[in-house]
Formats: C-alpha cells, structure tokens, sequence
C-alpha cells in the first residue's frame, strides 16, 4: 500500500510488517549486548496485545495511558492502543504523583501501562484515585499489592490472553480512519498546567510524508535511528518512532543519557534527532576534551574547525588551504564522526531554538546538522532545512503540504493536515489557538529571500523592558551558554530597564575554582560568595561585548543547584521552566534592581 493510502497508523504498521518480517526492526540491551525483534515478531507481539486490550473491554476511543521508559514494549503498546482504535495517552516518566493523576483524571483514562516496578510505585497512588481508570498492565511485575478499583495485570498475561484469541486485527487496524484521534499527547508545561493536544492519525502521517521528502537529499534506504529522547514528547513519538516505521527503518533504544555515547559506536545510527540542549552538552564536552588535551592536537582541531566555518560561510578556500583541509578532515573530522558510529548522515535539532555558532560547530567538523521547528500542536513539525542548504539561523522551509504564513504581529501561523485537533476538554482554548483553520503558534518570525523560517521567539517568552524595547531570552541564553565557564542560564528583566540572570556554572569549570580556592563545589554552599561571582564576571564580560546596548546582561547570580527535570526546573526535553526558575529565584532577582 503506498504510503499516501495507509489510512491510518497502525495500518502503516502492518503494512511495513508485509514487507520486511523477517528484517531486524527494534534493538534493545539485553545481558550486555543488542538484540534485535523483528517486524514479524514485533507484529505478533502487537497483535497478542491489542487482542488482550479488546477482552480487557477496551473500546474504540478509550484513553489508555503509556508510561514507560524507551524500549520494543513502548512501540508494541503504542500500535496496538491504535490497532483496537483506542487513543495512546504517553505520559513522562519524571511525572510526580499530581502529574500522573492530572493526566489519568483529565484524560479520563480506562487504562494505563507501565514499565518498571520504580515507575509503578510512583503510578499507583494516582491510579487508585483516577475515577475511571478500570485496569492497569505492568510490563515488569510490580511488587505492590493488589489495589481496589481497578485491575492490575502484567504484560506476559495479557498477551497470552490475547494469543488465544481469533480476532482478526489488521483488518481491524484498517478500519479507523485518518481523521480519527491516534493519540493526546500533554504539553511539557513551560507556562503552567500541561494541556492535552489531540492529533489524528492523519496529523502524524502528514508530518512522515513531509520528513521524507525534506530528507531525501541525504540519500534515504536502509536507515539506523537511535531513541533516546522521551517517547512521550511528540518530537521523538513522531521523527523517532512513526517516521522510522514509515521508511522502514531500524530502532535502536538508548540506555540512557549517560551511556549515549557508547550506544551510539553500538548502533552506528544514520539519523539522529535530539534537542538543541543535547548538542550543548556534546559542544561542552568536545572542547573541555580537546582543551585538556593540548599540544599539536588541539591546534590540528581548532585548524579544522575555523577551515569547516570558512566552508560553511561559502568562503573559497585557496589551493594550499584545500589540500591542508582534505588532510584535516582524515586527521580530525573522520576521528569526530567515528564518536558518533561513523554512518551518520544528518543530525536534526528540534524541540527548542539552536544556538547557530552550535550548528557550525558541528558542521565544520563534518556532521550535517539540520535545524527544524514545530511544537506538539503541529504533530509535531513544521519545517526543516534541506541539506542542499543548511542555514543555520533559520529553521528551513516548511514541510510539503504545509501552509506557514506571519501575522501583522509577527506571529506565525500554520495550516494544513498535520494541525492538532484541538486541546483535550478545553474547547475554549481550542478555539483560542485555531482560527480559520490557522494555528497561531505563540511564535515569532519572518521568511528569509529563500523562503526559511526565522524564529525570533516565543510570543509569550518575550521580555518587554520598561522602555518598550521587545527582547528574545532565548536567544540570549544561547549566546551564554556558549562560554565554557557556564552551563546554564535564564535571562530576567519584563518592566524592568535592563536585562539581569541566572546563572549554573559548569561543573568541571566550578570543580577546578573551587580546587583554586579551597572552597567548596557545591552549588548550594557557593551559590552567594562574591568571589564566585567575580571568578564568572570575565565570562559574563565577553559575553556582553556581542550583544547590543537593551540586550546586555547588566547583574547576575548563581543558582542553588543546576536546572534538572528532577527538581522541575526543565522540561523532559530540557527546556528552561521560567515560571518555576522565577517561584525559586524572583525575589533574589528582583533585588537585583535595587
């Protein structure tokens, strides 16, 4: 079935299943090592669990909850909710208890599925007070007793349940249509109470069809993808999950943050999709380990680099500066990209604004890197930048199919089939956000002469001084956490004369100060000393030396503890919370003005 006909997801699954069975699909750790599923085993896992859904009573359009790590079982529990027509709900697994309840409350959840016996722990206290939650599946057995209210089951039973069943489900995955709601995806909360976006199957497929086109000039046939972003947002539930599915792709899950290096010389991927945080952390960690390296290295490195900017520039390279950067890209980059599996074909930041200096970075080091844009309300993603030409400070032209067009307020505007139902429950604000058929973003931007897409910020993120001055804190922040002293920052200043921040040293930089000075590497302890303050305020410095005279950051301080999901400070994607940083932190700011 070509792929403009798959009626809906899991059609798309069954259809990819047809045609590659017996090929590795799904690559999980397993005693040490990877090991594959196959689309032919992933499908009869699928199959036994959908038909173990529809005798636990699951009917077409029932919420069912996923909350689970990044692994096969996520996928297979993913299709066969879509399978019995039933609506995926992925909730995070940073969620507190009042998270969880939120979402099985609000989702009005039949059922939910959980991973771990530690995601359980923290599940079910919510569980026992969601009003219509009927059933719980564990892919691990949970070492909890059973709870009144609803029935708990593992995974293993209900497969088998549904491994004696006859229930012919590809021709019922067939039935559901594409305006059909395939998942409520709930926002990462940056302003407030996470909201739940509806998208139909047709939304997500429109966003598969246009990544497929928008990366043809890479060359698309046998590809790698590794998953480590969380499932649950819509950036990795789409580009890393329905799109590899799409092309017919193989996944491999990543153990973690911690390990992504190691996973990625395992599974040697050819695309990978992360978020502009990931990149500056990989930024931090290529330099400090070329810095500490030293000597003849750290000059062939630094020499590669500015000869890969010139490139990127459009610069011409003289004869000599050309043999010199043929060497360097044996010497340096091929050592760069051998870090990242050595097959990659592009890198794709989304999810949050990239730093362009981050962006040339790595392409100067010869890893294709390709800005997109779009937000769970757009399935997610509206526009992407083509290989044949990668501008940095853009976010590329839209998708195929994909209507973009700026308001007279600078707002950009998105209409097409990859538009969000609506908001779960919440018609007014529906209403609010969709107008005509637009979607208005709460981003501002403009098209370049090339037809990409500039963000200048989020609507709502906007600084506006006491003299009426409009400032992207985005962008801001970005630039500082370019210094190697500072990993992390949030600018502050709406109503005020000039702009002020919060800063989170870098840990190796605070480390080596504290070494120095004999005091303390904790955070909480140094977080007020002066003499911190001044060991940053050279960054701090040369940092204002680049920005103009509204944009300079005139005071700052430092954090108590670095922004983490744990303390909620980011989103799951690693997305500054400015509503939680400013509950902590708004008085200490605020006297900064005084």
């Amino acid at each position: 079935m070509p792929q403009e006909l798959w009626p809906n997801l899991a059609a798309m699954f069954f259809c990819q299943v047809d045609k590659l069975r017996d090929k590795p699909f799904l690559w999980a750790k397993r005693d040490g090592a990877y090991r594959p599923l196959n689309w032919g085993d992933a499908a009869a896992r699928v199959t036994a669990l959908a038909r173990g859904l529809l005798n636990l009573g699951v009917e077409p359009g029932d919420r069912v909850v996923l909350v689970s790590e990044n692994r096969p079982a996520w996928l297979i529990s993913d299709v066969a909710i879509m399978t019995v027509g039933a609506i995926a709900v992925p909730a995070y697994t940073t969620n507190t208890e009042d998270d969880h309840l939120h979402i099985l409350t609000d989702s009005g959840a039949k059922g939910v599925i959980v991973s771990t016996r530690k995601l359980a722990e923290r599940l079910m206290p919510a569980a026992a007070r969601a009003p219509d939650l009927k059933f719980m599946i564990a892919i691990e057995p949970p070492d909890i007793d059973q709870l009144s209210g609803f029935d708990l089951h593992q995974l293993d039973e209900v497969q088998n349940m549904g491994r004696s069943g006859s229930e012919n489900v590809v021709e019922l995955a067939g039935r559901w249509k594409a305006e059909d709601t395939a998942c409520v995806i709930y926002t990462s909360g940056t302003g407030g109470a996470p909201k739940g976006v509806m998208l139909s199957h047709k939304a997500i497929l429109h966003n598969c069809a246009g990544a497929k086109d928008a990366l043809t000039e890479i060359g698309l046939g046998d590809e790698t993808f590794l998953s480590f972003l969380p499932l649950s947002h819509s950036y990795e539930h789409t580009a890393g999950q329905f799109f590899p599915i799409s092309i017919g792709a193989e996944i491999y899950y990543a153990e973690s943050v911690e390990t992504l290096g190691n996973n990625m010389l395992e599974a040697k991927p050819t695309i990978m999709t992360a978020v502009p945080r990931l990149y500056e952390m990989l930024h931090q960690r290529i330099t400090a380990g070329v810095k500490k390296t030293g000597g003849g290295k750290e000059k062939l490195f630094m020499k590669a680099l500015a000869l890969g900017r010139r490139r990127h520039a459009g610069e011409r390279l003289r004869l000599g500066e050309k043999i010199q950067d043929l060497v360097l890209d044996k010497l340096v980059r091929d050592k760069v990209r051998a870090r990242f599996g050595g097959r990659l074909k592009a890198l794709v930041s989304g999810g949050a604004p990239l730093n362009p200096d981050i962006g040339i970075f790595f392409t100067a080091l010869g890893l294709r890197l390709l800005q997109g844009y779009g937000q769970t309300e757009t399935a997610p993603v509206v526009s992407v930048n083509r290989a044949s030409l990668v501008k940095m400070h853009t976010v590329g032209p839209p998708l195929l199919d994909t209507e973009v067009k700026i308001a007279d307020d600078g707002e950009i505007l998105v209409r097409g089939d990859l538009v969000m139902q609506g908001y779960w429950g919440k018609e007014d604000e529906t209403r609010e956000t969709i107008v005509d058929g637009w979607i208005h973003t709460g981003d501002i931007g403009e098209f370049d002469e090339d037809g990409y897409l500039m963000i200048t910020d989020r609507k709502k993120d906007i600084i506006v001084n006491s003299g009426g001055d409009n400032l992207a804190p985005q962008r801001i922040e970005g630039i500082i956490c370019l210094e190697p002293e500072i990993a992390q920052a949030m600018v502050y200043g709406d109503k005020h004369p000039h702009i002020t921040a919060l800063l989170v040293p870098d840990e190796e930089w605070l480390k080596e100060w504290s070494k120095d000075t004999g005091k303390s590497a904790k955070l909480s302890d140094v977080s007020r000393d002066e003499e911190l303050i001044t060991a940053l305020r050279p960054a701090m410095d040369r940092i204002n030396k680049g920005l103009s005279n509204i944009e300079k950051v005139r005071r700052f301080m430092v954090a108590e503890e670095p922004f983490t999901i744990d303390n909620a400070q980011l989103t799951p994607t690693m997305k500054v919370r400015r509503h939680k940083l400013n509950e902590v932190y708004g008085e200490r700011l605020e006297r900064l003005y005084s």
